[in-house]
């Protein structure tokens, strides 16, 4: 039995739009508008607007909302102050990563866990079981948010023309209440694009005056709606992981260069938390002797890379590609792999990829392709 996907409240706006659409994590997404490469220049060099309401909303409440917080994540989230955002995971027992989240602090008590639209549901379940024996409950509000981003260099001077909130002093990875085009929105500095920007948590029925007040604005310093497909490149260039990519159950955040995720210091609970052992584990491990690294791959050909093709080198396989794509930034074909240590060094010469039994040569780079001046 089939189930039609779930529509975002900005579906019919879409559609007015033109764009493609896509079926994605259960979700109807546009995927582009017009040009992917003209959406993604667009965010590099001036603005880019997004739908995001399919990524998943968990609020976590109650006098015991840290502790079991700290007890689900791997991350101090003790340590987050009120309006701040941290970049953690949720693990398995083993050490797997289930997902990677943020959580943002909304008041002395009240927390908001976003995590990805594919694994929304398995968050929830999971925080859901882990908050027994805690007085902390575990809310599903996944319905109650629809989320526009808008990222680029002209975000900023984009969203001050229609915010009384105070943007200056906004810092990253930070939110604040505030109200855009006259209604309230939670207002974050966040964003998966490897430029500044905002994301507005905003009720469903407001996203639609939003979305047209945010063009208006930004169509005299040429923002332009963006779909998913560009924002998969963008991420890709930033080195930032995608969940069931460079990210998934069979690899622990030491595998995936991601360790500092994770918190063996933090005291609540005694210092305990899922997957603790495991993870202690993985980390020396990862001292000792990393099976793979995770590193960038620039092409010296135009032959796009994809996820699951080999990496080789002298004939022999080294790893696997775990994302790859066209880089308009870099105006050349790029991608993320899993190598063994021994050929992870950045300028590691004679590297191919084996795309349908040809070796096209790439060079192995530090991570990430571009960074944004700041």
């Amino acid at each position: 039995m089939s189930t039609a996907p779930r529509l975002t409240a900005l579906d019919a706006l879409h559609r007015s739009l033109g764009a493609t659409m896509t079926d994605f994590a259960g979700w109807d997404m546009p995927l582009r508008y017009g040009s992917e490469r003209d959406e993604h220049i667009a965010v590099r060099t001036k603005a880019g607007l997004f739908d995001l309401s399919h990524m998943g909303e968990i609020t976590v409440t109650g006098p015991q909302a840290v502790e079991l917080l700290d007890h689900a994540l791997v991350g101090n989230i003790s340590t987050v102050g009120v309006g701040r955002a941290r970049y953690t995971m949720i693990c398995q027992e083993d050490g797997g990563i289930l997902d990677d989240l943020i959580v943002y602090r909304l008041g002395e008590t009240e927390y908001m866990v976003v995590a990805n639209a594919s694994n929304a549901q398995i968050v929830l379940d999971a925080l859901t079981e882990r908050a027994a024996g805690f007085d902390a409950e575990v809310r599903d509000d996944r319905d109650a948010y629809a989320l526009i981003a808008v990222q680029g260099p002209e975000s900023p001077g984009i969203l001050k023309s229609i915010t009384d909130a105070d943007l200056d002093g906004l810092k990253y990875y930070a939110g604040l209440p505030g109200t855009v085009a006259g209604v309230p929105a939670l207002i974050a500095r966040t964003g998966y694009t490897g430029e500044d920007g905002f994301e507005l948590f905003l009720k469903p029925e407001h996203a639609e005056g939003v979305w047209k007040a945010l063009t208006e604005a930004g169509a005299p310093v040429g923002l332009i709606p963006c779909g998913l497909s560009c924002r998969d490149t963008l991420r890709l260039e930033a080195g930032m992981p995608l969940y069931g990519h460079e990210l998934t159950t069979a690899l622990t955040p030491f595998d995936a260069g991601l360790g500092r995720v994770v918190k063996f210091e933090k005291t609540t609970n005694d210092g305990r938390f899922v997957g603790r052992e495991a993870l202690e584990k993985a980390a020396e491990r990862a001292e000792t002797a990393p099976p793979r690294k995770l590193v960038g791959l620039v092409a010296e050909g135009r032959r796009v890379p994809r996820a699951g093709f080999s990496v080789v080198k002298d004939g022999v396989v080294i790893g696997e590609v775990t994302s790859g794509a066209p880089s308009p930034t870099l105006g050349k074909p790029i991608a993320m792999a899993y190598v063994d240590a021994a050929h992870a060094e950045p300028g590691t010469q004679g590297v191919g990829v084996d795309i349908r039994g040809t070796h096209e040569a790439y060079e192995v780079v530090a991570l990430p392709f571009y960074k944004r001046q700041k």
